[in-house]
């Protein structure tokens, strides 16, 4: 993805901003604002300018990767494990939420929709 700045959209923007401080709030609140986020990353990837799409793309990827990897956690409890993985989402959920902002403070796409880790 390019890292030139582009034109403002600040409706666009709040929105994508808006998805990534709701996935925080579910960290303490449950699921429910972490589904909402998704499913305004859904709604507005469509009309949003290219360099949003990699931000929409990226949040819903982190919702899906993050219920994977919380999936896991949750079995694996039982054998301990599955605190570690649990703790690792969570780092994990917060990292990449701190970056898509950073990135979208900078008005860039994201450097990497499509990727597993950070």
């Amino acid at each position: 993805m390019s890292e030139a700045v582009v034109q403002d959209n600040p409706k666009a923007e709040k929105t994508a901003k808006w998805v990534y401080i709701l996935y925080l709030i579910g960290l303490f609140t449950g699921g429910a604002p972490g589904i909402i986020g998704v499913i305004m990353a859904y709604i507005n990837r469509g009309d949003a300018p290219e360099w949003l799409k990699s931000h929409y793309q990226f949040q819903i990827r982190t919702f899906w990767i993050g219920g994977l990897y919380l999936f896991i956690g949750v079995i694996l409890v039982f054998f301990i494990i599955g605190y570690f993985v649990i703790l690792f989402w969570v780092f994990w959920l917060i990292v990449r939420c701190v970056k898509g902002m950073k990135a979208l403070d900078r008005k860039v796409a994201h450097p990497n929709p499509k990727g597993w880790l950070f």
